[in-house]
């Protein structure tokens, strides 16, 4: 899976994260995020896991480019 900066930023919109919660949750630095989401680098192949790792495990989904376009959903948690 291919992260886009675009996806990245809807992810933590979704969840209502800051850029240094996602960094923490992925273990990686707050600049990677920031420098990512700008468009400023690409991500490593390590990191892009570590960060997609951490937003599934939040309940988001990246949905792949299709006839509508590239996407973010965020399961909803049923009811106990």
């Amino acid at each position: 899976m291919i992260l886009l900066p675009e996806q990245c930023r809807a992810a933590r919109a979704l969840l209502d994260w800051s850029q240094e919660r996602l960094a923490g949750l992925a273990d990686v630095s707050r600049s990677t995020i920031r420098g990512f989401e700008g468009g400023h680098h690409d991500l490593h192949a390590a990191t892009e896991a570590q960060i997609v790792q951490a937003f599934q495990a939040a309940g988001i989904c990246l949905l792949p480019d299709g006839e509508d376009g590239l996407g973010v959903r965020l399961k909803r948690s049923k009811p106990s």
